[in-house]
């Protein structure tokens, strides 16, 4: 009679299986998680994108600019999961403040998120550029003018609202 032999893993080829397979989560799951707080704070920058495109509009065709809070896009009421109001300077900047959605950091929970509008210089616009004036780019997440974004919420920002 022949005698069959066995085949299969031995128990230290499927330990070092598990072990590598737990080293490989340990890894990805702080970067998955920090992954999905981004994604919930692109909720927060496109919140916003109302008001981006009312005062562009306003610093192109305008005579004078409205008031603070009076560009016609602000809310004063949680307009989103992640999002409890959208405000606006005089000048026309942008600040998002942050929910206190248990699903987001506590770190970040109610900080505010600011997009500022600039010439192709880096200078922040103010009220007399209003008229014919084209806003090269918005700063997003500027934590050096004002209004200033907290930097707590600069580490989750989106990659489109760096800098």
């Amino acid at each position: 009679m022949k005698r069959t032999v066995q085949q299969g893993f031995t128990l230290i080829e499927l330990m070092i299986v598990v072990a590598i397979i737990g080293i490989l989560a340990a890894v990805a799951l702080p970067a998955y998680q920090t992954y999905t707080i981004k994604a919930k704070m692109s909720e927060v920058v496109l919140a916003a994108s109302q008001c981006r495109t009312t005062v562009t509009e306003v610093y192109q065709t305008a005579t004078s600019a409205p008031a603070a809070n009076n560009w016609g896009c602000e809310t004063t009421s949680a307009s989103s999961r992640y999002v409890t109001s959208v405000v606006t300077n005089a000048a026309g900047s942008i600040a998002v403040t942050v929910s206190s959605d248990p699903s987001l950091p506590s770190t970040i929970q109610g900080d505010v998120l600011t997009l500022v509008p600039q010439d192709s210089g880096g200078t922040t616009y103010t009220t007399a550029a209003v008229g014919s004036t084209q806003i090269y780019r918005w700063t997003c997440g500027s934590t050096t003018t004002t209004p200033a974004t907290s930097s707590n919420l600069t580490k989750y920002l989106p990659g489109s609202c760096r800098g």
